[in-house]
């Protein structure tokens, strides 16, 4: 085993994550919790956003969006995303990679309830990552969506969850000189252990 200590203590990489967003969350002043999640088209060619995640589960990491979108077709027809978390105040990253399952169930109805009425509301109204014509035309959807939704709107079918399960995770904190401290876990499956690694800065 990879002799490790400080931040980077723990049998437990899920719990070293909720630990460092916590932390986090203390000194980042804006969003926390966003990370720059990648995705692949059909063609290869890679593409990469801003997105919230908003669970660290026992074994995975959640975020929701819209199902039309071109990160979530993306993630349906390849089953695999990465992403990392980068906190300038901390001087630490997180990366990950691994498989992607949807959450259309009970939690993401959970989820999409605890939103804001104007958030549910607008996710009803966008066609993400579709051509609009105009704020104007976005601002009128919304309209409609209100009337026919109230104040009350369910999820939609096309809004929901991701759940990314990961082969790989990698955290790194930043070191005098350059010479920054990495540790990658990395498993084939969620059945097998993680094999922890020290990488070079």
């Amino acid at each position: 085993m990879t002799e490790r200590g400080g931040i980077f203590a723990g049998d437990d990489p899920f719990a070293i994550a909720r630990a460092w967003l916590k932390e986090a969350e203390k000194s980042e002043p804006n969003d926390p919790n966003a990370i720059a999640l990648s995705t692949v088209d059909g063609a290869g060619m890679p593409n990469a956003r801003m997105v919230l995640l908003k669970d660290i589960e026992e074994a995975a990491f959640v975020f929701y969006t819209n199902y039309g979108s071109v990160k979530a077709q993306e993630i349906d027809a390849s089953g695999a995303a990465a992403f990392v978390m980068h906190w300038k105040s901390l001087r630490r990253q997180i990366r990950v990679r691994g498989h992607v399952m949807r959450e259309e169930g009970p939690q993401a109805d959970a989820y999409f309830e605890s939103r804001s009425l104007k958030s549910k509301l607008g996710a009803w109204a966008s066609e993400q990552s579709k051509p609009l014509n105009s704020r104007a035309e976005l601002m009128a959807k919304v309209a409609k969506m209100t009337t026919q939704h109230g104040t009350h709107p369910k999820r939609p079918d096309f809004w929901g969850g991701f759940r990314i399960i990961p082969t790989e995770i990698e955290f790194w904190a930043d070191g005098a000189f350059r010479l920054h401290d990495r540790f990658r876990w990395t498993r084939e499956t969620p059945e097998k252990q993680w094999e922890i690694l020290r990488l070079n800065p």
